[in-house]
């Protein structure tokens, strides 16, 4: 049988079913989907693209471009999803790395994306906002009919840039079966049925809004409403239509403050989903104290898709990620050695499963350094496990500060921090310091200019946190840098603070 992602989810579809539905009311049924498909597969093909070779892909979000995405699949192709934000000089390396057949970008790029991608050999083509382009011209000649590639569950499908904190984005080579069974995990997980319509404000470049809202609506013959952006005025107006809305936790911190955010508002959704980056505990509390409604918060990253999940039925607990998925383990270990911590001890998250990636694109190196000998990955992820098994994150490994031989762990500070009056959210770091090595630094955005203060804040912490936890230095900012899914910057922060308790020559 054909391992191929697409055929495992059309070969039993109903064509007839709503797929998609945009803003201003086009529609595609799951039929249309693999029509279209497969005038974009033929495409490929026509422009000499053969199974294992890559498609670079850098548009605005369209129904489009999804489908495109199928069609990339379905021609045994490997889908390389590019952020809209990158710069020219940012595409050089991803482009010069992977070596794709096919570049697809607004057409505003082409003449920019040319010369980088002739260097490996490839060609370029268009697509808008408005999915029009010279890749619309070019399928539109061509025949819906295609026959799609075989494809074994261990052939690539996908390779997503990490996000890149540090050091220059690796390529995580996602395979059919990575992406079909994390897929099938959360239709199982989160009660997915084809009566389910998702409101999908997410972008698309990423493993959140391609793969886990998408695939898991495909998986599951269920439906979406298309939204270019997310929008607090225009998600409310559609929420009445939806019964699911995933999203980042500024997703939610905007939708408490929306004044049409009430229990009836949402009396008829079933799921509201976070996930990307941590949800403060008080955006959990506010949002169900308007809703009645607890956030379903989850676990995962670039390499592995999800992980963990709080669960469907049962205590969603703020401030966890629940628990593993079917199929999926989690441990938590010793980052030296790697040898298994006891229940309740803060260790590095390791995690093993049909959802975990295939490795590093070309760099086999680095592959092996992040997996054990019996195939768990480090996730690089700081974490704990409780009693009842709910998974903790507190942080990434680099982010641990060691403080005068301590170490100190940056969640457990912020989340006091964030409790505290007139404090909006807060990043903890670890700088240099001449005498303790690493000097606690806390970076915080309070509620209001004068909310509160680094004396109040200092004053707050003192009974609550052992002396060494304590920040040398609280900066009172007006926000956090972001990256486009919501996760706070520490390297920028890093950077910024890093002379901080720098001795004067």
């Amino acid at each position: 049988m054909n391992e191929n992602l697409f055929d495992r989810v059309f070969r039993d579809a109903d064509l007839s079913r709503l797929f998609i539905e945009t803003v201003d009311g086009r529609k595609f049924t799951y039929g249309d989907a693999v029509a279209l498909s497969g005038k974009y597969a033929n495409a490929l093909r026509a422009k000499g693209v053969v199974p294992g070779d890559r498609v670079a892909v850098q548009t605005e979000k369209t129904p489009e471009i999804l489908i495109f995405y199928l069609a990339c699949v379905r021609a045994g192709a490997v889908y390389l999803p590019l952020n809209t934000a990158y710069t020219l000089n940012e595409l050089a390396y991803f482009i010069g790395d992977a070596e794709p057949k096919l570049v697809v970008a607004d057409p505003e790029k082409r003449a920019g994306l040319a010369e980088i991608a002739a260097r490996v050999g490839a060609t370029v083509e268009t697509m808008d906002a408005a999915g029009k382009g010279s890749l619309a011209d070019l399928a539109a000649g061509q025949k819906e009919d295609f026959a799609t590639v075989e494809r074994q569950g261990s052939d690539l499908a996908a390779i997503l840039y990490t996000s890149g904190t540090t050091g220059r984005s690796k390529g995580a080579m996602l395979t059919h079966d990575n992406l079909a069974s994390n897929a099938l995990a959360l239709v199982e997980t989160w009660r997915f049925t084809g009566k389910d319509v998702l409101l999908h404000a997410l972008p698309i470049y990423h493993t959140h809004g391609l793969f886990v809202a998408t695939n898991t609506v495909l998986f599951s013959g269920a439906s979406m409403i298309f939204l270019p952006k997310f929008d607090a005025d225009t998600v409310m107006r559609l929420l009445p239509r939806a019964t699911v809305l995933m999203g980042v936790p500024t997703f939610y911190t905007r939708l408490v403050k929306h004044p049409g955010l009430t229990r009836q508002a949402t009396a008829h959704m079933r799921l509201f989903v976070s996930g990307s980056a941590p949800l403060l505990a008080e955006t959990h509390r506010e949002f169900e104290d308007l809703t009645g409604q607890a956030i379903l918060e989850r676990y995962g990253m670039t390499e592995t898709n999800m992980n963990t999940s709080n669960p469907y039925d049962g205590d969603r607990v703020a401030g966890t990620v629940g628990f593993p998925l079917p199929g999926v383990s989690v441990r938590v270990a010793n980052p030296d050695d790697g040898k298994e911590l006891p229940q309740g001890e803060i260790g590095v998250l390791e995690v093993k499963g049909p959802n975990v990636f295939s490795g590093y694109w070309r760099m086999p190196e680095k592959t092996a350094a992040e997996f054990r000998a019996d195939g768990f990955f480090i996730t690089g992820d700081l974490g704990v496990i409780d009693e009842r098994g709910y998974v903790s994150i507190v942080g990434r490994s680099k982010d641990l500060i060691i403080c005068g031989g301590f170490n100190v762990y940056p969640k457990e500070i912020e989340s006091e921090i964030d409790g505290l009056p007139g404090v909006d959210e807060s990043a903890v770091i670890g700088v240099s310091h001449p005498d303790l090595g690493e000097g606690v630094v806390a970076v915080v955005v309070a509620k209001a200019p004068g909310a509160t203060s680094e004396p109040a804040i200092l004053d707050a912490l003192k009974d609550r946190l052992a002396r060494f936890k304590v920040p040398r230095h609280v900066a009172i900012v007006d926000d956090l840098p972001r990256n486009t899914m919501g996760k706070v910057q520490k390297n920028l922060l890093r950077d910024q603070f890093k002379d901080l308790f720098k001795v004067p020559a």
